[in-house]
């Protein structure tokens, strides 16, 4: 663990790190929230598979972004828990989740932070403005166990989640978060489990937090059937590539409360400018924009 040196002021040179990003609505995002600053700001894209790269490579594209004089990088699927091994040291927020999704590069250091687990807990407040009270977060069910599985879980429990079921097609990665999640949330119930007994536990949840690439571009399709969805659950999609997943369109004929994944995003990235440039974003300047961004259909999301 460390403490990230305060990045150099005056300038904003970031970039997402990431696979398929090409259709990613992070640079607009990012540069004109800069200008509205008063910072000059650029913002790239390392797609993995346009630049026909692979894990084996990341330590070099990290390397050469810190040498270009970056300020840092964010990171996406599929590379949140690969890029660890190839930084200096973790922040206490990714040390306890296990995943990164924002580097900061100082002086001496490249150290990775998580600011998607506060993105996602702020973003409840803004997809349900009615808030989320004590029944609606009695019982939850987590889709998904990888970096933004990690992330997420954390944010429920930190936001109140009695009961949490983590569900993942892997059983040795939902069984490996949930024994985090329990050392870290003592008193609180969780508890992991195959695909298979999602026909069990939704009926009887309250929430339910898709959190897998299922759904997002180049991943069709929806890991929940609809039939197992009810109106008196609420839904969360992490996926903003789209931003109308299967999962979202089948929840909301249902009428369940949706939630869909452009308050994560962008919240996450004021967190992410805050930390690298050491000016605080205007959140509400951001959701705004993100939304003129959407509207213009520029971009399909990421």
């Amino acid at each position: 663990m460390s403490t990230t040196p305060r990045p150099p002021a005056g300038s904003y040179h970031a970039g997402l790190l990431g696979a398929g990003i090409r259709g990613s609505f992070s640079p607009a995002l990012h540069e004109h929230e800069a200008a509205a600053l008063g910072i000059p700001g650029r913002y790239e894209l390392l797609d993995l598979d346009e630049l026909a790269a692979g894990p084996a490579d990341l330590g070099a594209l990290i390397a050469g972004a810190r040498a270009a004089g970056w300020q840092g990088l964010y990171v996406t699927h599929p590379c949140k828990q690969a890029v660890i091994p190839h930084l200096d040291a973790l922040a206490p927020d990714a040390a306890a989740i296990g995943a990164v999704n924002t580097i900061v590069f100082g002086p001496d250091l490249a150290v990775g932070h998580n600011t998607d687990w506060s993105g996602f807990a702020r973003g409840l407040d803004v997809g349900f403005p009615r808030g989320l009270d004590e029944q609606d977060l009695a019982e939850v069910v987590l889709l998904g166990a990888g970096g933004a599985g990690s992330a997420v879980g954390h944010a429920l429990l930190t936001r109140g989640v009695r009961r949490l079921h983590v569900v993942d097609r892997l059983d040795e990665r939902s069984a490996g978060l949930t024994r985090t999640l329990a050392a870290r949330f003592p008193g609180r119930a969780v508890e992991h489990a195959g695909l298979g007994a999602l026909a069990d536990l939704l009926p009887r949840a309250t929430g339910l937090v898709q959190a897998t690439p299922v759904g997002m571009t180049g991943h069709p399709g929806t890991p929940v059937p609809a039939r197992l969805l009810h109106a008196g659950l609420w839904v969360a999609d992490v996926v903003n590539r789209p931003l109308r997943t299967e999962l979202l369109a089948a929840a909301r004929a249902l009428g369940c409360r949706t939630l869909d994944g452009g308050p994560m995003l962008v919240l996450q990235a004021a967190d992410g400018i805050a930390l690298l440039t050491g000016h605080r974003p205007d959140d509400d300047r951001m959701l705004a924009d993100f939304h003129r961004i959407v509207a213009a259909g520029d971009r399909h999301g990421g």
